[in-house]
C-alpha cells in the first residue's frame, strides 16, 4: 500500500478490477489528478509510462489506477513515490461529520 496525504493508492489484483470503468479526464493541464485540495487547489498526481486512470460510470473522482509500466505519484507538500506496474484501488480518506461522511478536505 502506498499513502500520499489523504490518498492511499492499494494494489488489487487485475481480477478484481471491476468491470464498465469508464476513463478518468485529465485536468486543464493534462494531469492525471487522483485527488485535489478543496482549500488549497493543490493535487495528488500520477503520472509515468503506460499509466490509466479510471473511474465508476455514477462517480466523478477516479476509483483503479493501472500502471503498465511505471507510476510517479506527486504532490507539492509530500515527497514524490515510486509505483511499480500493476492495479491499484485509489482511496480518499474520509472523515465523519455529524450526520454524514465526507472526503478529507486539505
Amino acid at each position: 500500500m502506498y499513502r500520499q496525504g489523504d490518498v492511499l493508492v492499494h494494489p488489487i489484483e487485475p481480477a478484481d478490477v471491476p468491470a464498465g470503468l469508464v476513463p478518468a479526464g485529465r485536468d486543464a493541464r493534462g494531469r492525471l489528478v487522483l485527488a485535489r485540495g478543496e482549500a488549497t487547489g493543490r493535487a495528488h498526481v500520477v503520472s509515468g509510462s503506460g499509466v490509466t486512470l479510471w473511474a465508476l460510470p455514477d462517480q466523478s473522482d477516479p476509483s483503479v489506477l493501472l500502471i503498465e509500466g511505471y507510476g510517479r505519484l506527486s504532490h507539492e507538500e509530500h515527497g514524490p513515490i515510486a509505483l511499480p506496474a500493476g492495479s491499484y484501488r485509489v482511496i480518499r480518506q474520509r472523515e465523519y461529520v455529524p450526520g454524514a461522511w465526507r472526503p478529507v478536505a486539505d
